[in-house]
């Protein structure tokens, strides 16, 4: 299995198992559980894959993402009881899912022959959109629309990864530091309440 396949089953997973903690929060039946994670796991890499033309989609062409997301839906499930201060794992398992599918969106940019600018697009697109669904789905105003730090993340670690690779380093060192860069970025925002500016603050609607 290629490096960069590795990289998109760990995102695969690490979103999937936030779709099944949100899904368990709002006390979804199996059914429900089972979609959520499904969409929060593929939806971004789905929409990904018609902006660039990729089709079928790469989840219709790989039963290992079908067969992934099925394994840690059954095996969250199994050991939700050990996934203890949902909000916390749910923080976790978010954060590392954007890391990892922001990098893997910039790769398929860049295979498709993109410009840099868009590739970070993508890979915004790849990381974000799986949480936009399943916050709709869930009745949740999606984090990417809030105050938070999110898409900024991706976007900064997607930039920072273009920037390293103008000087003479392997490029896996640079995937890794993108990587590194936006669940950084992501952890510091919330550790100590960074936030982007309420355009509303002192006015009246």
């Amino acid at each position: 299995m290629a490096f960069y396949q590795i990289i998109d089953i760990l995102g695969t997973i690490a979103f999937a198992i936030s779709g099944v903690l949100v899904a368990m929060e709002k006390r979804l039946d199996l059914f429900g559980v089972v979609i959520v994670a499904f969409v929060t796991a593929i939806g971004g890499g789905t929409l990904r894959d018609f902006l660039i033309g990729n089709v079928p989609v790469v989840w219709m062409r790989d039963l290992t993402y079908m067969i992934t997301i099925l394994t840690t839906v059954v095996l969250a499930i199994v050991f939700a009881n050990q996934l203890k201060y949902l909000r916390k794992s749910l923080f976790l398992f978010d954060t590392i899912g954007i890391g990892l599918y922001t990098m893997v969106g910039i790769e398929k940019g860049l295979q498709a022959g993109l410009l840099p600018i868009i590739c970070i697009a993508l890979g915004t697109i790849t990381a974000s959109f799986g949480g936009v669904i399943r916050d709709i789905l869930c009745n949740e105003i999606p984090v990417i629309f809030r105050k938070e730090i999110y898409a900024t993340a991706c976007i900064v670690g997607g930039a920072f990864y273009f920037f390293l690779l103008l000087f003479p380093i392997p490029e896996a060192y640079a995937y890794s530091a993108g990587f590194i860069v936006v669940i950084g970025i992501r952890l510091l925002a919330v550790r100590f309440g960074i936030r982007l500016p309420n355009i509303y603050r002192d006015k009246k609607l």
